[in-house]
């Protein structure tokens, strides 16, 4: 005697197989989203705790990231970032057209609309990569004290000079620690352009030049000092001539550019910070990418037309979408405030 076995579809919150009328592929992608969220906020609520512990020695984004391709020299505070921001979000304008696009089955503007997505992506990585570049070589140079803070050199207008500008040349060969050459030296990168007695001497030699330490010190538009909480404008301390010799004195490391070990820009928790929640953001636009251009070819060769279904491309939507709000996050909280 043979028996019957028969199933049902169970309503699942009022939408059958599809919750509140999502797919389970957009479904999937929504707690992908959501757990990649609470990491970045986990990365970004690590930055603002020290950042407010050490607020006295951060380094200025205004002044670390001025530079603009083709325009060395010239102090462009933000532009650059800003103009990063703007390929980025019209990236996302781009893939909106391209999910309506394939609403209305046109799988022409669909595939042009992504393109465009493709190539704003490209452009923002690349100029992310260049970003980096600059970080790390660096322009000016600085020294680091036996207590670990960075100490800068400007003239008497307060305008930063690089260590090329005034250290002096000292013949003689300059030794380069190896771990190889005994269990008392600490293996170290590439030797700086300089040396400190040279940085020392040509400080010497140049009686206009001073030194700014990475602390901050706070006046109102009128220049009278004011208690923290009312501080209208921020500057970094600059030591009279005497006390930059003295400070000088206690120079242990010529610092170029940025590393994880130390950086000219200030305090040692920036650079880090810069790298890892940059770094992170990067690769996820870069994955961003590579995702698109695997839809884009499929959209070409018409996979989509023949499901009759351009969800893939919503789906991927949704990500390049979250990849730009991040970034909005990440450009405000690190670059602006």
């Amino acid at each position: 005697m043979g028996a019957t076995v028969t199933t049902t579809e169970e309503k699942i919150w009022g939408g059958g197989n599809e919750p509140m009328g999502s797919s389970y592929g957009k479904m999937m992608m929504w707690f992908f989203i959501l757990s990649d969220a609470l990491t970045f906020t986990g990365f970004l609520a690590a930055y603002g705790f020290s950042r407010f512990k050490f607020i006295e020695s951060w380094p200025i984004a205004d002044e670390v990231f001025n530079h603009f391709p083709f325009m060395h020299g010239v102090d462009a505070p933000m532009y650059y970032v800003a103009l990063m921001t703007f390929i980025l979000i019209f990236s996302s304008v781009t893939m909106v057209l391209a999910v309506d696009a394939g609403h209305h089955m046109k799988k022409g503007k669909v595939a042009f609309y992504m393109f465009l997505t493709i190539i704003g992506g490209l452009i923002f990585v690349g100029s992310q990569a260049w970003e980096w570049k600059n970080f790390i070589k660096g322009e000016y140079g600085a020294i680091e004290t036996r207590g670990g803070s960075i100490i800068q050199f400007v003239d008497k207008d307060g305008k930063r000079i690089a260590l090329d500008k005034f250290a002096a040349s000292i013949p003689g060969d300059r030794a380069h620690h190896e771990s190889s050459k005994g269990i008392w030296f600490a293996s170290e990168g590439s030797l700086p352009s300089y040396s400190i007695a040279e940085v020392v001497e040509g400080f010497k030699a140049n009686p206009d030049l001073l030194i700014r330490t990475e602390t901050l010190y706070h006046t109102s538009h009128t220049g009278d000092d004011l208690h923290p909480s009312l501080n209208k404008e921020k500057h970094k301390t600059i030591l009279t001539r005497e006390a930059s010799l003295e400070r000088l004195s206690q120079a242990a490391h010529v610092v170029e550019g940025a590393s994880l070990v130390r950086n000219e820009y200030g305090n040692k928790q920036f650079a880090n910070f810069f790298f890892f929640i940059t770094g992170f953001h990067g690769f996820h636009v870069f994955s961003g990418v590579v995702i698109n251009f695997i839809i884009f070819l499929n959209v070409i060769l018409g996979t989509y037309e023949k499901r009759r279904s351009y969800e893939m491309v919503e789906k991927v939507g949704l990500y390049w979408h979250f990849v730009d709000l991040v970034w909005v996050f990440v450009f405000t909280f690190f670059y602006l405030v």
